[in-house]
């Protein structure tokens, strides 16, 4: 098979979907060594450090353009310009991040991530939701096969986009093996230092910050734990993460907060030290009010950290009775839990020995697997 890839995820995001498409093809590279793969991707920002797999069966193709000229162009102004004009002739042409472009004789494979902007359109900018409700149902009938991160967003798109059953597929995340409990005390110091925590104990939330996150009613959760004498007098929470659409909310939610000294927002943090920052917090929240996937869960559960999470989307499927779960909507039920998931030291060895056995059934090579597996379906369709 001849098989083109949409890089310019992974060439120009450096987490979420970045990091997802990224794997994934450096996965696909240690297992199959027989197709011929073409790697697509528009000309880098300034500043991104692409990775690419060295296997040769892998091509780089760079697009002189930047991906926003290209979305212009493909999206926008629906040029009809066919994207294997750029890959050269193959049997399919996958694009793993929302959109599918034209095609000239390539079969289309589309990566749909999640629907929050159906699902949760409270959580989005206006402008990018009118976009997406635009470009990914367009892209969905354009393409031949869909692809899911899990379950939950492929019911979703049978139920909401109309995608017959047979025409999608659950590919999913994986966990990479750095991601494992850190003992040493030399990166634990590290990780803290990046946090501003110091020694103390933490509660820790990662991801962009954005409504979707449901931050602000970790913050006030946090500010109730605060108040039981059975959790540590100096306990912090973190939430770590770049900023994502309408994040003004969270950050006046912040500083109306009385406890604001003891909630810190370090922003982006290095890919490099998530195995550290996993395991020195105390617990991981989790409480979405809506997720496509979800790969701190698993990554905290790999780092044998208890985690408390959402029962909204996905987040049930991920934990499959591994973590606490709750209404994201009820603050109590959320503190709740966090003091159990901090003070009780049976709960907290059961949750982390569960947690590290289904991180474990999730692995990047499962996914290449299946990703090896979608395109063969539909090359031979």
């Amino acid at each position: 098979m001849r098989i083109a890839i949409d890089y310019s995820a992974a060439v120009n995001q450096r987490a979420g979907i970045g990091r997802l498409v990224r794997n994934q093809v450096l996965a696909l590279a240690d297992l199959d060594h027989v197709n011929d793969y073409r790697l697509v991707y528009a000309r880098p920002n300034r500043g991104s450090v692409p990775q690419f797999p060295r296997a040769r069966n892998f091509e780089r193709r760079e697009v002189g353009l930047r991906e926003r000229w290209l979305t212009i162009l493909w999206h926008r102004a629906r040029v009809p310009l066919p994207a294997d004009w750029f890959s050269g002739p193959v049997d399919v042409y996958h694009c793993p991040d929302f959109v599918l472009p034209p095609l000239r004789h390539a079969r289309g494979i589309l990566t749909v991530h999640d629907l929050a902007f159906l699902m949760r359109p409270d959580c989005a900018d206006d402008r990018l939701r009118a976009y997406l409700e635009e470009v990914v149902p367009r892209s969905v009938r354009r393409a031949d096969f869909v692809i899911a991160d899990s379950e939950n967003t492929r019911n979703d798109l049978v139920v909401l986009l109309g995608v017959h059953p047979a025409s999608v597929a659950v590919v999913p995340g994986g966990v990479e093996a750095r991601f494992a409990h850190v003992t040493d005390a030399e990166e634990l110091s590290r990780a803290r230092h990046k946090l501003g925590v110091g020694d103390a104990p933490f509660v820790l939330a990662i991801g962009v910050i954005e409504p979707r996150k449901n931050l602000n009613r970790l913050m006030d959760a946090f500010h109730d734990l605060k108040q039981r004498a059975s959790v540590p007098a100096d306990l912090k929470l973190v939430l770590a993460g770049g900023n994502g659409w309408l994040y003004d909310g969270i950050f006046e939610h912040h500083a109306a907060s009385p406890i604001r000294e003891d909630i810190l927002l370090p922003g982006f943090v290095p890919d490099q030290l998530l195995p550290a920052i996993y395991s020195a917090a105390e617990v991981l929240a989790f409480p979405s009010l809506y997720e496509g996937f979800g790969l701190p869960l698993l990554e905290a559960m790999a780092c044998g950290t208890p985690v408390v999470a959402s029962r909204a989307s996905c987040l049930p499927e991920l934990a499959e009775g591994a973590a606490l779960l709750i209404d994201p909507t009820n603050v109590d039920a959320l503190t709740d839990a966090l003091e159990l998931a901090i003070t009780d030291p049976e709960l907290r060895a059961q949750l982390i020995e569960q947690g590290r056995q289904r991180a474990a059934e999730y692995s990047w090579r499962r996914a290449a697997t299946a990703l090896l597996d979608v395109y063969r379906r539909v090359a031979l369709a």
